[in-house]
């Protein structure tokens, strides 16, 4: 089971999900409580072993404000979550370095957007109003198998996430705000717990 933990803004934040056994880390560059700058993310993902993934997550933003985020921080993929077309998927595909990986975003409201629609080497599967917290139906969708590299996210919490791991069968999860003690500040505990009991589902 592939975990995600996303909006990490602190040291020790990343250092918890590193130790924890996060396969992935995310930082936040679009509009969000959770958002941070340049230098911050560049310091915070060199702290990251490289067997980690660091994903910078964008939302509808300037080509060339992403293209410079991933040149100053290094991070190791990138996450488009917005209303991003194939165009621009393509267009940072094409300044991505070899070995980068590209994650489409994608909130479910009636059927699940196939993967790779738009090139995308992760398919993330949120709530309809992503990054609000919330959980939506895991058996009213069409949802890809389990062979597909794909994400759940949307509400997900140490108390919840087997349970959805088991109905919805994912290739992986994704949390942000499931393990924060208030909006955009993250628990260390919780990040723990998190980590735990996904990995009890694998």
């Amino acid at each position: 089971m592939f975990v995600k933990v996303c909006g990490l803004r602190t040291e020790p934040d990343v250092d918890t999900a590193v130790e924890a056994g996060a396969d992935a880390i995310g930082f936040v560059f679009a509009e969000s409580p959770r958002r941070i700058d340049a230098d911050t993310a560049r310091r915070l993902a060199a702290r990251v072993p490289d067997g980690i993934l660091t994903v910078g997550v964008f939302r509808d933003q300037p080509l060339d404000d992403v293209r410079d985020l991933v040149e100053a921080t290094g991070v190791r993929s990138v996450q488009l979550h917005g209303h991003e077309d194939l165009g621009y998927f393509d267009a940072v595909r094409a300044f991505l370095p070899t070995g980068r990986t590209l994650i489409r975003a994608a909130s479910v409201r009636d059927e699940a957007p196939p993967h790779g629609e738009r090139g995308e080497d992760v398919l993330l599967l949120d709530a309809p109003v992503p990054g609000a917290g919330e959980t939506w139906d895991l058996t009213g969708n069409r949802l890809p198998g389990p062979d597909v590299r794909w994400l759940l996210a949307g509400g997900l919490t140490p108390a919840n996430v087997g349970a959805a791991i088991r109905a919805a069968r994912p290739w992986g999860v994704d949390v942000s705000s499931g393990i924060e003690a208030s909006r955009g500040v993250k628990d260390p505990a919780l990040i723990r717990a998190f980590l735990a009991a996904a990995r009890a589902e694998a």
